[in-house]
């Protein structure tokens, strides 16, 4: 089975409470059990991590790229303006392996600073807007893009 990470940027662990306007009233830990049931379903091995720390996530993308594992990322915050995450997201590309860019919000219809983002022009593809429904596509593309 293919094993698969789902790694989760700045403020993502306080999901249920942080702004439940924009990112729902689910939380981390549903957004766990959920993405687990959808790569069992897609036949994957889901994990999902979540860290505040730029340079624990840049080390998972290099952990990914070494051992061959797609991503789906919601860098949040860093999605702006890490372009140490954006090269390090770049190497899963250099790899072979799909990175899939998801975000809870649709940026684009948000904050001026948020409608940039340095980790799209390294992505297989963006997926904005849709809530948790977002990670599911995403882990649809990853099944889809692995079995091609």
């Amino acid at each position: 089975m293919t094993k698969v990470i789902v790694v989760n940027g700045p403020n993502l662990g306080r999901l249920g409470v942080r702004q439940p306007d924009v990112y729902g009233r689910q939380d981390l830990e549903e957004l766990r059990r959920l993405c687990t049931e959808w790569g069992k379903e897609f036949g994957l091995d889901v994990e999902v991590r979540q860290t505040d720390d730029e340079a624990e996530m840049v080390q998972w993308m290099h952990r990914a790229a070494d051992e061959k594992t797609p991503v789906v990322m919601n860098p949040a915050a860093f999605t702006h303006y890490s372009y140490a995450l954006a090269d390090a997201a770049h190497m899963v590309g250099d790899a072979g392996l799909p990175l899939m860019e998801v975000h809870i919000s649709n940026p684009s219809a948000r904050d001026e600073f948020r409608k940039r983002s340095v980790i799209s022009p390294v992505a297989t593809g963006t997926i904005t807007g849709l809530g948790f429904f977002g990670y599911r596509l995403a882990i649809e593309a990853i099944a889809h893009l692995v079995n091609a």
